[in-house]
């Protein structure tokens, strides 16, 4: 896979700092499994045309769809960024997991192919929105044997959040408040 990578100019962790850092976490979490789990919450607002502004924490970013569909490419569609929160949590697993056993991996690349019914997101056809067909192809560069590399990635997937919320049902709430411009102030 031709995958560009991120700019060099930022200094990345070797392995044994990236182990070093999960082991601290993984005894903080282990000695008080109560902090273990948590809630992360994310805002995403539309006002003007079909941009949306998406922020957790100090981290934003822009969505919008092309002109074709009204938008005016400010950023990747919602789709784009629901594919790289999966692709990116198992590529980085795989590598987190490797430095964590020792296991030397060069590169982790991962293509994801998903197959939709676009008429379905109109509310047309009598296919569902939900893609039909989720494709993950994971190409791992290392020196290690491939029952070791396929044992990783088995593992890796079975704790991968964004990859079991792809594969697994959850359950999902939805609460909807419409503030009517067309009501008055007083009842």
């Amino acid at each position: 896979m031709n995958i560009q990578t991120p700019s060099k100019a930022i200094p990345q962790a070797t392995d044994s700092e990236i182990r070093i850092a999960q082991n601290k976490v993984i005894d903080r979490l282990s000695a008080n499994p109560a902090v273990a789990v948590t809630t992360n919450a994310l805002t995403a607002h539309v006002g003007d045309g079909l941009t949306c502004a998406v922020q957790q924490g100090k981290f934003r970013t822009v969505m919008d769809l092309g002109p074709a569909m009204g938008g005016a490419a400010r950023g990747p569609g919602p789709g784009f960024i629901a594919k790289a929160g999966i692709a990116g949590c198992i590529a980085i697993g795989v590598k987190m997991a490797a430095a964590r056993e020792g296991i030397e991996i060069q590169s982790a690349d991962l293509r994801l192919e998903t197959v939709s019914d676009d008429l379905a997101i109109f509310g047309l056809g009598d296919n569902r929105a939900a893609p039909r067909e989720t494709r993950i192809s994971l190409d791992v560069r290392s020196g290690a044997p491939d029952l070791v590399i396929e044992a990783l990635v088995a593992n890796v997937l079975e704790c991968s959040p964004w990859f079991l919320a792809l594969r697994d049902p959850q359950n999902v709430t939805v609460t909807t408040t419409v503030n009517n411009l067309n009501r008055s102030g007083s009842s």
